[in-house]
């Protein structure tokens, strides 16, 4: 038996955030510590078939990795290959973002398996998910939020012209001139719209639907663009605040995973009372949303308002210019060591459901 633990990074996925999910891979593979895991790449394709991925562990072997993962090569089994891991501990480490992989689906499979994860189980990831079902938890602890409504799709197609601009102006007077359109369920700003007026509004549904069923439409919210990464499962640990500026409208898909143009800083200039809020407040969400492993918290900083929560990430990007690790580096946690810490959340975890759950 092996003294090493088997890393299984599962990636890709069928979600629109399946090449993120490939280059987060690409290096948490990297980061790994060798003398501590064998690490085995699972990759999933976009038609949802699962396939180990042999090519990246030749290119990790000859430290010829690109810029992301291929989830191609032999078909791998998901419910044989978890089934036969008791020679040696096993922890996977989904790194599956939006739908059929951050939203508690992956989890559940993996629970039912019995085999160790890292991250959310799957109420907590299925409630971060789903930004309705947040914000309604995130309310009842009275945890500051930006004004919001909930919009069905069949709601949104069944009403006429009438009805359509009926609901539009309803939108606007309660919300505010200028609204953002996301959909329910997806990350990484996908499906994420601006809207000034009636026109722009009903194409921003239109395209937050072609995602999902439920559209949120928010108010817009004028401050400064702030993150926060926890750790830890019943007693998390929050970071110091990073701070996006985005060269665009917003802090959307493009500049988040494509052009690199939005400015990361790492150490913000925030007043320590400011920074203590936003921990608590991160540490609050997290834990009401029964949160476990990681998130990534974002808030914006209102001059008037102070810290306002937006969102709750579960699976937070692990690029290079990801946030969640680069927070942990500044305050001297390396990418590597927080692979280790996150196993041992993980295993720790698994421990202590399986001594809750015994007969």
């Amino acid at each position: 038996m092996s003294s090493k633990n088997c890393l299984i990074v599962l990636f890709g996925g069928q979600s629109a955030e399946h090449y993120v999910s490939c280059v987060s891979a690409r290096h948490v593979i990297e980061a790994a510590n060798p003398e501590l895991y064998d690490v085995i790449p699972v990759g999933i394709d976009r038609n949802g078939d699962w396939h180990l991925a042999e090519k990246a562990i030749e290119d990790l072997g000859t430290g010829n990795l690109g810029n992301a993962l291929e989830p191609a090569g032999p078909m791998w089994n998901p419910m044989t290959e978890l089934g036969n891991t008791s020679a040696q501990k096993t922890v996977v480490f989904p790194l599956l973002h939006g739908p059929l992989g951050e939203d508690g689906t992956i989890q559940g499979l993996l629970e039912v398996m019995d085999v160790p994860y890292i991250g959310s189980g799957v109420l907590g990831s299925a409630l971060a998910m789903d930004k309705i079902a947040t914000k309604e938890i995130l309310t009842h602890h009275k945890i500051p939020q930006a004004s919001y409504r909930s919009v069905d799709s069949k709601l949104f197609e069944h009403l006429n012209t009438d009805g359509l601009n009926s609901l539009f102006s309803e939108l606007f007077e309660e919300l505010g001139s200028t609204i953002f359109v996301k959909p329910a369920n997806l990350g990484s700003s996908v499906g994420v719209s601006k809207a000034y007026d009636h026109e722009s509004l009903h194409k921003a549904l239109e395209m937050a639907f072609s995602y999902d069923e439920w559209a949120v439409v928010e108010e817009a919210i004028e401050g400064r663009e702030i993150e926060l990464s926890v750790l830890g499962d019943l007693v998390p640990q929050v970071s110091t605040p990073g701070e996006i500026r985005p060269m665009g409208d917003f802090y959307d898909y493009a500049e988040k995973y494509q052009n690199d143009s939005a400015e990361l800083i790492v150490d913000p200039d925030i007043e320590a009372e400011i920074v203590s809020d936003l921990q608590q407040l991160a540490a609050s969400a997290f834990l009401a949303l029964r949160c476990s492993g990681m998130a990534r918290v974002d808030f914006f900083l209102h001059s008037e308002r102070g810290p306002i929560l937006n969102e709750v990430n579960t699976i937070p990007g692990f690029t290079p210019i990801s946030m969640y690790p680069r927070l942990w580096e500044q305050v001297g946690l390396s990418y590597s060591a927080l692979v280790d810490r996150l196993v041992d959340i993980a295993l720790e975890r698994h421990s202590r459901k399986r001594r809750n759950t015994a007969i």
